[in-house]
């Protein structure tokens, strides 16, 4: 077994089961994608710290336990559609696509989406696919989503992800509250949309997903 391959094996083993990730297959998921492909090289060292790890360009792979109790609570079924936002190099979606039956990842910039790309393409997540366009207004033309998943911590939920839900949908995101964010899941039935706070976590905020400060008088 290589070095990277049993720092793996120690990362589901000391930082997901631990933390009551109990879905084998969230747990199979994050061991058969190898982390250290989706960072810069410099970052190698640190790809199974238990620490977030910054990928470039406004972008960091949340901190394993986050990320494994996240998706965990997001119940990505095998059939799902999944919207994977920011996703940086790739390493959310390549977990993702092997929950779910499709998953469509989304970045803003050219050069971001043929990276992941590539990246993607030599982990074999065939099922997956990264697109360009504003994060904030999600993928309408490819949508409705199962789930909906965001790589980073936002101060508010753009109202079209939440548009962007299927019937039994669900929204799975960190929302910064005060000092904290909350891992928070949004869920839709019919007209009406449902949310539960899941854990703490102290994602980074995405870029631009600053709540504008209000006037002072």
């Amino acid at each position: 077994m290589s070095d990277f391959a049993a720092a793996r094996r120690h990362m589901v083993a000391g930082q997901i089961r631990v933390h009551n990730v109990t879905d084998k297959r969230v747990q199979d998921a994050m061991f058969a994608i190898p982390r250290e492909d989706f960072v810069p090289r410099a970052q190698h060292p640190h790809a199974y710290a238990d620490l977030a790890i910054d990928g470039g360009e406004g972008r960091t792979l949340l901190r394993p336990r986050d990320f494994a109790k996240l998706v965990q609570a997001a119940e990505i079924n095998a059939g799902d559609v999944v919207l994977d936002i920011a996703c940086g190099r790739g390493y959310s979606t390549a977990v993702l696509a092997r929950l779910a039956d499709t998953v469509v990842g989304l970045e803003d910039n050219d050069a971001a989406v043929e990276r992941a790309t590539e990246r993607l393409a030599a982990a074999g997540a065939d099922n997956a696919v990264v697109v360009k366009g504003d994060l904030k207004a999600g993928v309408p033309d490819q949508g409705p989503f199962d789930v909906i998943f965001a790589g980073g911590a936002v101060d508010d939920v753009p109202q079209a992800w939440i548009d962007q839900l299927a019937d039994g949908g669900r929204l799975a995101v960190f929302v910064r509250q005060g000092a904290v964010s909350r891992a928070m899941v949004y869920a839709r039935a019919g007209d009406r949309i449902g949310d539960r706070a899941v854990f703490d976590g102290d994602p980074p905020l995405l870029p631009g997903f600053e709540r504008e400060p209000g006037f002072v008088f």
